[in-house]
């Protein structure tokens, strides 16, 4: 017989979401439209204090919007353990052609074409959990 495992959430700093954050490769960009949550997966590089996101999403969808969601995660499922971030501020759709180059070198995409996008958001509100089992 098998004992269940008690897991718990802890609330980690902005210092260490922000490293949390730096240290994953990619997440989920979140937004409405029409009144729905959309979830496009998105890889991302935090530079300056910005977090540069390219998304298969179009950018006719993304601008003009106040602020963007990010998400990224890292799950352990056997374990039970290991994080999830959620940063949250104002956006803009890069499109400087000699920016946008450089990012499109440095970030892999799923998509080419209109579903292309290139993101940039100022983090203002960034929360952070560390999953752990709970101690005897």
């Amino acid at each position: 017989m098998t004992t269940p495992v008690s897991r718990r959430m802890v609330e980690v700093s902005g210092t260490e979401a922000l490293w949390l954050l730096e240290g994953a490769a990619q997440g989920r960009l979140v937004f409405i439209q029409r009144d729905s949550a959309v979830i496009r997966p998105a890889v991302h590089v935090l530079q300056h204090g910005h977090l540069i996101v390219r998304t298969p999403a179009q950018a006719t969808a993304l601008s003009g919007r106040a602020t963007l969601t990010y998400h990224a995660d890292e799950i352990r499922m056997a374990g039970g353990t290991g994080w999830t971030v959620t940063a949250t501020g104002p956006a803009e759709v890069i499109t400087d052609p000699d920016e946008a180059g450089h990012y499109r070198r440095a970030l892999p995409g799923w998509a080419h074409g209109p579903h292309d996008t290139l993101v940039r958001i100022r983090p203002q509100t960034l929360t952070g959990f560390r999953l752990a089992h709970e101690q005897a």
